[in-house]
C-alpha cells in the first residue's frame, strides 16, 4: 500500500426514519402492556385496555400485535434476550458441579421472581404457557447445551448426553419457575435450592420438608 492512502472503514448503515418509528412503536406498546398486566392480570387484561394505555390508534397497534397472547410471548422473548448474558456469565464462573447448577437456576428464578411483579402483578397464578420454538429462547437452549459440553471438558460434569441434559435443567427450571410465581411473595432462593438438590441428589437426596396440604396457606 502506498504512503499516505488508507482505506475506509464501511460506514454503519442508519436505520431509517421509518425503521425507528416502527421500533419506537413496538417499544411504546410492550411497556404499556407490562403496565396493564401488572395492573389487571393477564387474564384480565384486553387488547383495548392496552391500547388506551399507549398514545396510538388501534389500527396503528394491530400492525404490530394481532392478541395480547402475541404481546405477552414479545415481552417473554424480550427477558430471554436480556437474561441469556448473564447466564452465561454465571456459568462460566462456575468451579464445581454445585456452583453452575446454582448459578443458572438462581438467574432464572429471580428473573421469573421480577417479571412476576412487574407482568402478572399480585396474580401469579393466571401465569401463561409461552412458545419454547422461538428464536431468542432457543439460542437460550443452545447456549446451555455448548455451556454444558464446557463443564465437561473442565471436569464439572462426568461425560453424558450434553442435549439430554440441557433439555432436563430447561424442564425443571420452567415447571418449578411456573410453580414458583403463584406463591406471594415467590421464593427464588427456596426454588433454586430445590432444582439444584434434584440434580445433584435425586428424589432421595432432597431434604425432608414437612408436607403442606395443596391449597393450605
Amino acid at each position: 500500500m502506498e504512503a499516505g492512502t488508507h482505506t475506509e472503514k464501511p460506514k454503519r448503515k442508519r436505520r431509517g426514519k421509518r425503521e425507528e418509528t416502527k421500533a419506537q412503536n413496538r417499544a411504546v406498546i410492550l411497556a404499556a402492556a407490562r403496565r396493564v398486566f401488572a395492573d389487571l392480570g393477564f387474564a384480565a387484561t384486553t387488547v383495548r385496555d392496552i391500547i388506551r394505555a399507549t398514545p396510538l390508534a388501534s389500527g396503528t397497534f394491530y400492525n404490530y400485535f394481532k392478541s395480547k397472547e402475541e404481546i405477552f410471548q414479545a415481552i417473554h422473548d424480550e427477558t430471554a434476550l436480556k437474561i441469556r448474558p448473564r447466564l452465561r456469565e454465571e456459568r462460566a464462573r462456575a468451579e464445581t458441579l454445585e456452583q453452575f447448577l446454582t448459578f443458572t437456576f438462581s438467574t432464572i428464578f429471580e428473573f421469573a421472581a421480577a417479571e412476576r411483579e412487574n407482568i402478572y402483578g399480585p396474580r401469579g397464578s393466571e401465569h401463561m404457557r409461552v412458545r419454547m420454538d422461538t428464536p431468542e429462547i432457543v439460542a437460550g437452549f443452545e447456549e446451555l447445551r455448548e455451556d454444558i459440553e464446557r463443564a465437561m471438558q473442565r471436569g464439572l460434569f462426568p461425560a453424558a448426553d450434553a442435549n439430554l441434559l440441557m433439555a432436563a435443567m430447561v424442564g425443571v427450571a420452567r415447571e418449578v419457575a411456573q410453580e414458583m410465581v403463584k406463591h406471594d411473595p415467590p421464593d427464588a432462593t427456596g426454588a433454586a435450592e430445590f432444582a439444584t438438590a434434584l440434580f445433584l441428589n435425586g428424589i432421595r437426596g432432597l431434604p425432608a420438608r414437612p408436607i403442606t396440604p395443596r391449597g393450605t396457606p
